[in-house]
């Protein structure tokens, strides 16, 4: 099959630094858990949410005499993420053994890829909030098993062991220091998340612990050629605690520095109650984990066809996309990245611009507009919501050909929203059609004048500001329903007398 291996299946803001003369140098390491239903050394399951130790088996306990066998899935998932940034794909990767000491480590040791990760020489482009483009290099991807959880909350004085996680499969995307602010920082672990997501190898839940980051930062004289001494931020899980804590870190530097001290080179975890990292422990260097290739496992030897077989199997990636919305449809850069940030949004726009046939515009507005501000004032995901693609461009639909105005149309989603009717029926149930009968809107038209006509007056006499007043009485007068742009040139037509 090709595939030859023994397996189965940083400062207050982001400018505090550089105003004092200060650059910040960050780089992150992000461990992203690949959605296999097995972990990667045994067959235990990766289900999130069961009871306690009950998904752990003899070989993620790490009992003698047991042998770790390589899940074949991973690989695959692992060499879909290589080849979407662009990198080198090692022929002959090679695992090795971490050597640690913790509770919740029962080998001793964390399975992991040291000196012949399966990924290399990658890159991503990110795009800043200027609008600039910028190039973060990815020096490896590696495979490696996730180690167990301790757990303190409800055991006063104690500490609880969780090995469900442990021996998890994980991608390990190691950047290079080439991000210079936290706002950088953010943009590319969202690169990063939504790429992983599109790819389908990781559901990029940051509550459940699937994506989560180590930010490494230093900071250094602008203009100096070496980097600063670094601190790691460990296990941070939202975008919001990875930008405060690099921030804080930052100041914390610039501000130690400046008074006379050195930073010193260890593990800081971030405390989101308090805003502020505090020390964990020294840092350890890769002489201290004392790496060595692990006897119980071959190397991993991947074949040209099947590297060829993974490409194959790609999907359209959010940059090529986004690339593509703008060309075929018209869409500026800003709306086809909010909109290929996700996939499933992506595919939802797709859905709904086919089903109304023209207008690529109005239907972004309303899937990036009211349909996403619903989905995340109730938290659902695409597919839970009841106003689906047919729906909502049964809606769009009803705007374009006059039926309704867009004002109406508002009210019309949210009735869709709570009921998951569709818009004709809404529009039917509560009779919101649109008028364009041209009679109706003047009959509206010259009663609103003949109950104002000191309004009336004072427009002629050159107020023209007082036409929103008159387009407002209208309005109301039909109930909203009548249509905008013939409201509008019937009334200038009426007032101008």
């Amino acid at each position: 099959m090709g595939l030859n291996m023994a397996g189965t299946d940083m400062a207050g803001t982001d400018m505090a630094g550089a105003d004092m003369g200060w650059e910040t140098v960050i780089g992150l390491e992000i461990h992203a858990q690949l959605a296999t239903r097995s972990k990667i050394f045994s067959g235990s399951a990766t289900a999130y949410g069961a009871l306690p130790n009950t998904q752990a088996n003899l070989v993620d306990l790490g009992y003698p005499g047991v042998l770790p066998v390589l899940n074949g899935e991973a690989v695959r998932m692992a060499v879909c993420f290589g080849l979407a940034i662009g990198a080198r794909i090692s022929p002959r990767s090679v695992f090795a053994r971490k050597n640690y000491f913790y509770p919740d480590l029962p080998k001793g040791y964390q399975i992991s890829q040291y000196e012949l990760p399966i990924v290399a020489e990658g890159a991503l482009e990110v795009v800043l909030d200027d609008g600039e483009r910028k190039r973060i290099g990815i020096t490896r991807a590696h495979l490696e098993e996730d180690a167990g959880k301790s757990l303190h909350e409800g055991l006063p004085g104690l500490t609880g062991i969780d090995l469900n996680r442990a021996g998890t499969p994980l991608i390990e995307i190691v950047s290079e220091p080439d991000m210079r602010s936290a706002r950088e920082a953010i943009a590319y672990m969202k690169k990063v998340h939504t790429l992983v997501r599109y790819l389908g190898i990781c559901d990029g839940n940051m509550q459940e612990g699937s994506f989560r980051c180590d930010a490494n930062v230093s900071v250094r004289r602008r203009g100096a050629a070496q980097f600063g001494t670094r601190a790691e931020i460990k296990n941070l899980n939202s975008f919001r605690f990875v930008e405060k804590a690099i921030n804080f870190e930052v100041e914390r530097q610039i501000e130690l520095l400046e008074s006379g001290g050195k930073v010193v080179q260890e593990t800081r975890l971030y405390d989101p109650d308090k805003g502020e990292t505090r020390s964990m422990r020294s840092k350890e260097a890769a002489n201290d984990y004392r790496y060595f290739p692990d006897p119980d496992l071959l190397p991993v030897l991947l074949e040209p066809a099947f590297v060829e077989a993974v490409r194959a199997t790609l999907p359209e990636l959010p940059d090529a996309k986004a690339a593509r919305f703008v060309r075929d449809h018209g869409l500026s850069d800003y709306d086809a990245g909010v909109l290929t940030a996700s996939r499933e949004i992506a595919a939802f726009y797709e859905d709904v611009l086919q089903r109304v046939g023209s207008d690529p515009k109005l239907c972004a507005n309303w899937v990036m507009g009211d349909f996403s501000a619903f989905l995340n004032r109730d938290n659902l995901e695409v597919g839970a919501a009841k106003v689906d693609a047919a729906h909502l461009a049964g809606l769009v639909s009803r705007i374009v050909d006059a039926t309704i105005s867009g004002k109406i149309a508002k009210e019309i989603f949210e009735a869709m929203w709570e009921s998951g009717a569709s818009a004709d029926a809404v529009i039917e149930q509560k009779g919101l059609r649109q008028i364009t009968d041209t009679g109706a809107i003047e009959a509206a038209i010259d009663e609103v004048m003949a109950k104002n006509p000191g309004q009336l007056a004072d427009y002629r006499s050159g107020k023209d500001k007082l036409f929103g007043f008159f387009v407002g009485q209208v309005m109301k007068a039909t109930g909203g329903k009548a249509n905008p742009a013939q409201l509008n040139e019937l009334l200038k037509a009426k007032l101008a007398g």
